[in-house]
């Protein structure tokens, strides 16, 4: 067996319920060891995939370049993310891109503690790319299956750790979630209705 680590794969997640993903844990106490957040549906993640619209994007960095893009899901929901030196590839994605653009992203969840308490969750990207609309179109409709799929799961697991731990860790109704997949596939329909006119 090689001890090469394999890369995580990454979860493909809806803005709700990603931004409500705000309790993180590793797995071991090594330094390197991934930091995982959970999503309230009961799944660790480690690396997430989404496309959205690029909406807007601006520098906020004091002493160096330190890019922030806002990206908007369909059904409304906001994805921030943020690079800067360390990931100089998508930092200058960020610079180059002329929003609105369609954009997939790979990349780590991070939480943020405010100073008022509140935490904030964003995406540390490993990479951006410029996508076309069914790009998009079929994120939509995969991450609406795989979130259902994780609602099912939650609902009916019986000794799932990440279940427990996010049945412990979040006092959310994750029907919160198959809202969001839902009105995520219908605003599709609704826009492939009114290109249709």
């Amino acid at each position: 067996m090689s001890s090469v680590p394999t890369r995580e794969v990454a979860r493909r997640v809806f803005a709700r319920e990603f931004n409500d993903a705000t309790y993180t844990f590793k797995e071991s106490d090594d330094d390197r060891a991934p930091v995982y957040a959970l999503l309230p549906t009961g799944q660790r993640a480690n690396r997430i995939f989404i496309v959205g619209t690029l909406t807007e994007t601006q520098d906020v960095g004091e002493d160096s370049e330190y890019w922030q893009g806002r990206i908007v899901g369909p059904n409304g929901g906001t994805f921030f993310t943020y690079a800067g030196q360390y990931q100089p590839d998508a930092a200058s994605m960020l610079r180059e891109l002329e929003p609105p653009a369609y954009v997939a992203v790979v990349g780590k969840p991070r939480t943020y503690e405010t100073d008022d308490g509140e935490v904030n969750v964003s995406v540390r990207p490993e990479s951006i790319t410029e996508v076309d609309e069914s790009t998009r179109d079929r994120w939509v409709i995969e991450t609406a299956e795989r979130t259902i799929d994780r609602i099912k799961h939650y609902q009916e697991a019986e000794a799932d750790e990440y279940v427990e731990m996010a049945r412990e860790e979040y006092d959310l109704p994750v029907e919160n979630y198959k809202r969001a997949a839902i009105e995520a596939l219908e605003s599709l329909e609704a826009e492939s209705e009114a290109t249709a006119d």
